[in-house]
């Protein structure tokens, strides 16, 4: 009896070792990410790509900045194995000039629980404006855009929104888009394709959350790598109003009520 009972407890510690061998870990596409030398007031972005390498499933609790400035978005849900996820750090440059460099730590349950990524780059003036040689203009990334502009409609205060616009690198290398600039600090991104290649188009995406009533045309900068048109300007329109809901229930509530 004591043999048998030694013998299962032996294959007990045996199969808990295989099991806690079994297990999920990221590996990132890239763990620092250069924006380089941008204008103040963009908001920068990037996205990390992080793959899970292991073979259990790994669920990202937390993504916590080294400062307020740097905002995180993550995927929430389970990475399977052998599939992707993403981070995406964004840098509000404004008020901020000069050289950054910041850490963000990654917490999961992976088999290491806390990884660590950074961006860096240096915010220069507002009116950044840098001299580039005939060469270097005509070997540049293009941004050209269809429209300029995207009207909402109707969107009540707070709501959000996104417009699509399809961008295209009509240049000789590789374009990215480095960040926006709204007045409003209203206005986020993202784009299909983290670099875009000559001759291919991407889709930008802007999301917009308006807080200001009434009709709004807000401008949103594009900032990106074209040195020969680095700024591309945006606009999109609403008509913003209060909650819809509200006015109806008010509305509703004023009807008067015959007598039966």
């Amino acid at each position: 009896m004591n043999r048998k009972f030694y013998l299962l407890t032996v294959l007990s510690l045996l199969l808990a070792g295989f099991s806690a061998q079994a297990q999920g870990e990221l590996k990132f596409e890239k763990e620092t990410h250069d924006f380089g030398t941008f204008a103040e007031g963009v908001i920068a972005s990037y996205e990390f790509v992080v793959k899970n390498v292991g073979d259990k499933p790994v669920v990202i609790a937390q993504v916590q900045p080294s400062c307020g400035c740097t905002t995180p978005e993550w995927t929430k849900d389970p990475i399977m194995p052998g599939k992707t996820g993403v981070i995406k750090a964004m840098y509000n440059s404004n008020g901020r000039p000069g050289p950054f460099h910041k850490s963000i730590s990654v917490i999961s349950n992976a088999a290491t629980p806390q990884a660590v990524i950074f961006i860096k780059g240096e915010v220069g003036p507002k009116d950044l404006k840098t001299s580039h040689t005939p060469e270097q203009k005509a070997n540049s990334p293009r941004l050209a855009v269809g429209t300029t502009s995207h009207s909402f409609g109707k969107l009540e205060k707070g709501q959000k929104a996104v417009a699509k616009f399809t961008i295209k690198n009509t240049g000789r290398q590789d374009l990215v888009v480095q960040g926006v600039k709204a007045n409003c600090n209203c206005v986020t991104y993202k784009v299909s394709q983290p670099a875009i290649k000559p001759g291919q188009q991407a889709t930008l995406e802007l999301t917009y959350i308006p807080t200001m009533l009434k009709e709004q045309n807000e401008v949103v900068t594009i900032v990106s790598n074209d040195i020969v048109m680095p700024d591309l300007k945006l606009t999109l329109k609403a008509n913003v109003v209060e909650s819809l809901a509200q006015k109806n229930m008010l509305r509703e509530g004023n009807q008067p009520v015959p007598f039966r």
